[in-house]
């Protein structure tokens, strides 16, 4: 019985040994080295992709989107990303809260997305036909009325950010070919040569923005 006990004592001291060891390099010491590896290595992602602007101020991640609102509308002196809509169950996410994150989920010929679409692109057409310059729905491309697949798409076409210029121009009182040189300049190519499409992130062109019209 004794030799029982000690044999038993003996295991459990071995397996509270080995958890406690497991635990401090798998829970601590990996974690930890890996961490600083990746900062080392890749300070920007590591630290979730942050963007500053010219104030050093962090204004957001690259890879998650944001909108630019003046109380409850757009604030129109900004490009404007994609709608972000149907996250969750009876949730519409218009404001990229990060709780959720997921497409609209319904098809070509849903009510609910056929109401959203034809109001959006109203929408597109009314902020961003200014004097001497009319949008016509027909200009509207598919990504400034519809949601991408996660919701929160940092970026747009550069369709959509041609068609914001005029409107982004008159508002902050800048020459229209400067801010079509600002969106030709941060508008990103295919991934190597062939994968995805042309794209701009909306978070980093309005950085440049502010910056051009601080200069004024």
């Amino acid at each position: 019985m004794n030799h029982s006990v000690g044999n038993t004592g003996r295991l459990l001291a071995a397996g509270l040994r080995a958890l406690l060891v497991l635990t401090l390099v798998c829970g601590v010491l990996y974690p930890l080295a890996v961490t600083g590896i990746a900062r080392l290595a890749f300070p920007g992602r590591a630290n979730g992709s942050e963007l500053r602007d010219a104030d050093g101020r962090t204004v957001g991640s690259s890879l998650i989107g944001q909108t630019y609102l003046a109380g409850d509308a757009p604030d129109l002196r900004w490009f404007q990303p994609r709608p972000s809509r149907g996250l969750g169950t009876n949730s519409a996410n218009t404001r990229y809260d990060l709780v959720l994150s997921g497409a609209t989920n319904r098809s070509g010929d849903n009510a609910d997305l056929i109401g959203w679409v034809t109001d959006a692109k109203a929408a597109v057409v009314r902020d961003n036909s200014v004097a001497g310059h009319t949008v016509r729905p027909e200009d509207v491309p598919a990504d400034a009325v519809t949601s991408s697949g996660s919701g929160l798409d940092p970026h747009i076409s550069p369709e959509y950010a041609r068609l914001q210029v005029h409107r982004v121009a008159a508002r902050n009182g800048l020459a229209v070919a400067r801010v079509d040189r600002l969106v030709a300049a941060h508008t990103d190519g295919r991934i190597l040569g062939f994968i995805g499409e042309p794209r701009v992130n909306v978070l980093e062109l309005n950085v440049a923005l502010k910056e051009l019209a601080d200069r004024q």
